[in-house]
């Protein structure tokens, strides 16, 4: 059985909120770690969110 090349990441909020998102990436393709801004509802603005592993 092949390994799947989508794997879940958990996207944590870099405002220390602790409001995280759950996307896929692709693990072949995207080696790095993925970082994007994206909005966080408790901090009410727009921030950086790194990516950690889903435990």
């Amino acid at each position: 059985m092949a390994k799947a090349a989508t794997i879940k990441v958990k996207l944590l909020s870099t405002a220390d909120t602790g409001y995280f998102y759950v996307t896929k990436k692709n693990s072949r393709t995207m080696t790095e770690k993925l970082s994007m801004k994206k909005y966080d509802p408790v901090a009410k603005k727009h921030v950086d969110f790194k990516e950690t592993k889903i435990k």
